[in-house]
């Protein structure tokens, strides 16, 4: 069998714990791994060099410079996993809410509020859903994320989120939702984890889960998972849900998910991820 060379995109300063498990599985599998950190300064010819050597590039992170690099592998004729397009939907908030309500996945009520002041306070008014959820329609790990249970409240953040951000980017309202948060892990449409997170109070995503077990997956669930990845084109993220009435509504989908909440688990992940990747290198190209 002809030996993979894969590109892998990372963003830490130094190999994280999880890149090195990248490295040692795919030393084991025998694939090749050819680095590139975005954090550090990138050559173009010698970033061009090392592209030319991947069958196929995975790109596990989901920063604003990765993304640039991505488009660049791209015009090069190479295959990235994931690719720039999937971030249309993963990392615009708003974008992903219209493309769940085109095709009728059920998700949290949401409008986009105006950059006007005046107005963003009539458009709360109407939506009257207190207390309610504001985010910004990018942002991570919960970043720019908060509640508000009156008017008063949501105009304050409103105006804190345009001071602290460099420009005023649109701003979401959204019905809050008392649920725990239940994070799914995603390989080619198939859920390889899943995952409870409970924070102790209104947010329980990313960071700010305090405890994580697992739950089980019905198949309404799965149903979901495999259309929201064949709508966002995304072959491996992480996909967060909540309940109401006993029913899922999907929160968002994140392009760099976490393979590491059970640390017993992290390396199978990682497997799994690399099996994938080496699938999809060995396709003729006329297949892609």
């Amino acid at each position: 069998m002809k030996e993979v060379t894969l590109g892998y995109i990372y963003t830490s300063s130094k190999p994280s714990v999880e890149d090195k498990l990248f490295l040692e599985v795919a030393k084991e599998k025998k694939i090749k791994l050819v680095l590139f950190n975005v954090s550090k300064e990138i050559s173009e010819k010698e970033t061009e060099e090392k592209i030319r050597l991947c069958d196929l590039v995975f790109n596990n992170t989901a920063g604003y410079l990765a993304l640039e690099l991505v488009k660049n592998i791209e015009e090069l004729g190479k295959k990235v996993i994931d690719s720039s397009k999937t971030f249309y939907y993963t990392e615009d908030k708003w974008m992903f809410f219209l493309k769940c309500l085109e095709h009728n996945i059920p998700t949290p009520e949401s409008i986009l509020l105006s950059s006007n002041v005046v107005s963003a306070r009539k458009e709360l008014e109407k939506f009257n859903k207190w207390p309610v959820i504001l985010k910004r329609i990018s942002g991570e790990q919960g970043e720019f994320v908060q509640k508000a249970d009156n008017i008063k409240e949501a105009l304050f953040l409103i105006k804190e989120f345009w001071r602290k951000g460099i420009e005023r980017l649109p701003i979401i309202a959204q019905e809050m939702i008392k649920s725990k948060t239940y994070r799914v892990t995603v390989i080619d449409g198939k859920i390889v984890q899943n995952v409870l997170k409970d924070g102790h109070g209104w947010k329980a995503t990313s960071v700010y889960a305090k405890k994580v077990e697992r739950f089980p997956v019905d198949k309404a669930l799965e149903k979901l998972v495999k259309k929201i990845s064949q709508l966002c084109n995304i072959k491996i993220c992480g996909i967060d849900f909540m309940k109401k009435d006993n029913k899922w509504l999907v929160l968002e989908v994140n392009a760099e998910p976490s393979f590491e909440f059970f640390e017993e688990e992290h390396e199978k992940i990682i497997s799994k991820v690399l099996d994938f990747l080496k699938k999809e290198a060995l396709k003729p190209k006329e297949r892609r």
